[in-house]
């Protein structure tokens, strides 16, 4: 259906981001508050200057391992006690590692708050990770990583970015390697959380009904005396190479495939960069949304695929700009051709004013569904928090989007979205789809195996 036919967006209904509080503890550990009092219940959130980021070179993993072993034992309880309790107080303790941070979690009600805090707290600062729970971890790491790499998503996922990065930690998947996770052992993640864990490097989020005294009051008690030595990250920068990438295609082998995993893309943008918003509606308008002209043109229009879409994952450093999706093999080549007519499409000329409203009126619109639970809420605070973005950015996040003009998506589409360094990577049946792919003549050419790993290259 053509975006003009397309019915018009309803009125964007009002909202407020929660206001924030804060303050810190003497031993440096900072305290925010985001009050929702209509919601019985509070989201505590502990952001941790620790990401993947920090994995030490060889010990890819190590940070992702460190969250995944918090809650496996601490003082007299061991891993099993511990989801027991969690599990009394009706939550559970959730521990996660992207690039740049490190994220725990727990979700209560306020009767249940102080002892839910007290063992968060606990499980946080004073961790045992014990050696046969660390190796169970370890290998359930590794079981995950077989199963990830046997089907195409996960294969294309790994290989486009080890690719991309090669040699430079955002290579690397985040949990690790086949290569580096069998290396990881228990005194690893005690040295990683003497390092990185502590008051200096930690952020809490308290969401929900709770004021900022009480949150205060509750941190002093279970976290006042928490010491460390930890240092923030200093890292980010080293996580991606240096701009030297040029036309590429690579094919990895799925003998038999009936159909193409495709990645089409290239190094994008940091988090920080100036023009974030435009090129978020920019690539809403590209490929992240399901009215976007990728999706419209191989679904829609050429039925090649079920779904298609293209994303900027920015962190601290620059991370990959990307078009997803799966093609019949037999229209792979051609898949490949409509998704360089569309990029060259939106260089080329500003969108339409009704792409233009359609998609910061959906950003807009759907900005309060994203905010509705108190958990939500703190991990945008957290993400706000990770990339310096201050207190007003989700306060004014709607304005700003609806304020985008199309000259603005023309100029960054032109800057940032780069043919000639567009990394063009298919898991596939080679026996069907190299002849066509090379004859697209898109740049250095090269069939891989499933086993083949770029991202140890230099």
């Amino acid at each position: 259906m053509s975006v003009a036919l397309r019915p018009a967006p309803g009125q964007v209904r009002s909202y407020r981001f929660p206001d924030t509080d804060e303050a810190t503890l003497p031993n440096g550990l900072r305290v925010i508050v985001a009050r929702m009092p209509r919601l019985p219940i509070v989201t505590v959130l502990a952001l941790v200057d620790a990401g993947a980021v920090d994995d030490p070179e060889g010990r890819e993993g190590l940070a992702a391992l460190t969250a995944r072993a918090l809650a496996e034992g601490s003082g007299a309880l061991d891993g099993a006690a511990i989801a027991d309790r969690f599990e009394g107080w009706g939550t559970s303790f959730d521990a996660s590692v992207d690039w740049d941070s490190t994220v725990a979690r727990v979700t209560v009600t306020p009767s249940r708050l102080e002892a839910a805090f007290g063992l968060f707290a606990e499980v946080l600062r004073a961790p045992a990770f014990p050696a046969a729970d660390v190796a169970r971890k370890r290998d359930e790491r590794l079981d995950d990583l077989t199963q990830l790499l046997a089907e195409p998503r996960g294969l294309a996922d790994v290989r486009f970015t080890g690719t991309l990065f090669a040699g430079a930690r955002y290579g690397r998947p985040i949990g690790g390697s086949a290569r580096s996770v069998p290396g990881l052992d228990a005194e690893m993640l005690r040295a990683f959380h003497r390092a990185h864990y502590g008051p200096r490097t930690t952020t809490l989020f308290f969401v929900g009904d709770i004021t900022l005294d009480a949150a205060v009051a509750l941190a002093e008690r279970a976290m006042g005396d928490w010491a460390s030595d930890a240092r923030a990250s200093r890292r980010a920068a080293s996580a991606a190479p240096q701009a030297r990438e040029t036309r590429r295609t690579r094919i990895i082998t799925k003998a038999d495939a009936p159909q193409s995993e495709l990645r089409v893309g290239h190094v994008g943008i940091a988090r920080g960069h100036p023009d974030y918003l435009a090129i978020v509606v920019m690539n809403a308008i590209l490929g992240g949304l399901f009215s976007s002209r990728i999706n419209l043109n191989l679904r829609e229009r050429h039925a090649f695929t079920y779904g298609a879409s293209s994303g900027f994952d920015a962190r601290r450093a620059a991370g990959p700009f990307v078009v997803s999706t799966a093609v019949k093999s037999e229209v792979t080549d051609r898949a490949v051709q409509e998704i360089l007519r569309e990029i060259d499409a939106l260089r080329a000329a500003p969108p339409s004013a009704a792409e233009l409203s359609l998609a910061t009126e959906y950003l807009a619109g759907v900005f309060p569904i994203r905010f509705e639970t108190t958990a939500a809420v703190a991990g945008a605070l957290a993400g706000a928090t990770v990339h310096g973005l201050g207190a007003d950015w989700f306060r004014t996040y709607r304005d700003r989007v609806q304020a985008v003009t199309d000259a603005e998506v023309h100029r960054v589409a032109r800057e940032q979205l780069d043919p000639s360094r567009l990394l063009v990577l298919a898991v596939g049946d080679p026996t069907a789809i190299a002849a066509p792919l090379q004859a697209l003549g898109h740049g250095d050419f090269a069939v891989l195996s499933a086993t083949d790993d770029p991202s140890e290259q230099p």
